[in-house]
Parts: C-alpha cells; structure tokens; sequence
C-alpha cells in the first residue's frame, strides 16, 4: 500500500467511526413508554453539546412519558369532519356571538393591535375563541413531558424535537419552568402557541389576553398579513390563517367566523 492511500484508508477509517460515534449517539423514536427514559439520556447528551443549560437539562430529566398526550395525538378526529360539522362541534355560534361581544368590550385593545399589526378583530377573536374559549380552558398537562414525549414519539419527531429544543431555550432564559401547565400537545397561554412559536413570536406572557392577541397578530403579519386585504380562501391573507394551523377545515372556519364577527355575512 502506498502511503498516500494508507493515509486516505486512514482517514476514512475515522470519519467512518465518527459516524458510528454520531450515530450512537443520537436520540432515535420509539412507540410506547419503556424506551423514554434511556432517549431522555440520550438526547440529553444531544443538547449539552448543543450548549442547552443546565437548568433545561434538569427539567428534562424530570419529565415523564405522556399517555395522555400520545392518545390525543391519535384520535384527532375532528379535523376530518365537514365545514358544518366542525362548526357544530367547536361551537361556532357560541363563539360568535360572545367574540362579537368581546370586540366590543375590548374594542380599544383590538384598534391598537390592528394599528400595530394589520390583523382586524375577527379572525383574532375566532382564534382566541376556538383555541381557549376566550381564555377559560388553558388545559393543564407537564408542557415539557408532552413535547418530550411527542418528540420521542415515531409519529411526528423531527417537528417536536425543534419544539423541544425551543421549550428548553425558553426554560433557560426562565420564561417557562419545568412545572409549566399546557394542553395536549405542549400549546401554552391563551391562543395556544407551541414553543418554537412562542420562542419566536410571542410579546410576554401568553397567559395575558393582550400579550395573547398580540402575539397571534404578530405571528400573522410575519406569515404575510396584510392590512386592508381580504382573509376568505382565495384572498390575499387566507395564506396566513394557513400558516396559523394546517387542517383546511380549521382554517375555513376561523375565516368563516372571523367575517361574521367583524360584521360580514353569515356565509
């Protein structure tokens, strides 16, 4: 062997270690809870190297496998429903008609968000409605034990890994904890962000309905809101309310009801 191709086995031989190495490492998914704990250790290992604190890696580590979380995320059945029957279920007619008495009682916080953002009452009002009942359901799992467990999960893990990575930055800079209470699948405050959203769009606590709205309003002028045009399907800021959840069914009723609360037709 030539020493110029005894160098080059020699340094393949040890990027191909490396690569063992990197992949022993990694975190990989599973189903069910007798591997959580040994991902936990792993993937821990994956976010000191990545510089997560030490303080995230605490509440990691205390974390438990979510069954309740994993059974949700298996039975989302409305979103296959039909337009009405989504409305009838979510209570749509409810929601408008205490949404258009909330843009009333709340009219001069929503002229500031629109000034600010662009984003008219309606379709935050529908949302701040579908997603909290106006605020009065912020659900009440381990926030961080549902995105460990749905990022641990085969079902969906790439996209809750970055949510995981997410929560724990927001633990380290201590603005959740590692007793943080949310919904189902890690959504937190009053419109529901998950943590990368919140990490990336909120103003404040979210707990706050004015923090909420606005940070919802925020959230869709960056995916393109635009202020004065139309958010029906079809028109210029329906692309935003599709960025906001991806079931069309979600999407063409908080189009629907946002147009009845600002005023609009019916249908």
């Amino acid at each position: 062997m030539t020493k110029g191709r005894k160098i080059a086995t020699t340094v393949f031989a040890a990027l191909a270690m490396a690569s063992l190495g990197a992949a022993a490492r990694a975190a990989p998914c599973d189903n069910g809870p007798a591997g959580f704990e040994n991902w936990k250790q792993a993937f821990a290992e994956e976010a000191r190297a990545k510089g997560v604190g030490a303080t995230a890696l605490g509440a990691l580590m205390q974390t438990n496998y979510a069954s309740a979380t994993i059974a949700a995320d298996r039975s989302l059945h409305s979103f296959s429903l039909s337009l009405d029957q989504f409305l009838a279920k979510r209570g749509a007619a409810a929601i408008v008609s205490r949404g258009r008495a909330m843009k009333q009682s709340h009219a001069a916080l929503f002229a500031s968000i629109q000034q600010r953002y662009g984003v008219p009452p309606g379709p935050l009002i529908a949302i701040w409605g579908m997603e909290t009942g106006f605020g009065s359901q912020h659900g009440n799992q381990n926030m961080l034990s549902s995105i460990a467990t749905l990022a641990y999960d085969c079902r969906r893990p790439e996209y809750f890994t970055d949510q995981l990575y997410a929560a724990l930055k927001l633990i380290d800079r201590g603005v959740l904890s590692a007793g943080t209470r949310g919904s189902m699948h890690g959504e937190l405050g009053q419109t529901q962000f998950l943590p990368k959203t919140m990490l990336e769009y909120g103003t404040g606590n979210l707990d706050n309905s004015a923090n909420a709205l606005s940070s919802t309003a925020n959230f869709l002028q960056a995916h393109g809101w635009r202020a004065g045009a139309g958010y029906q399907p079809g028109e210029p800021n329906f692309a935003a309310i599709e960025a906001w959840n991806a079931a069309q069914v979600y999407q063409k009723a908080i189009a629907l009801m946002g147009r009845q609360i600002d005023g609009g037709a019916e249908r």
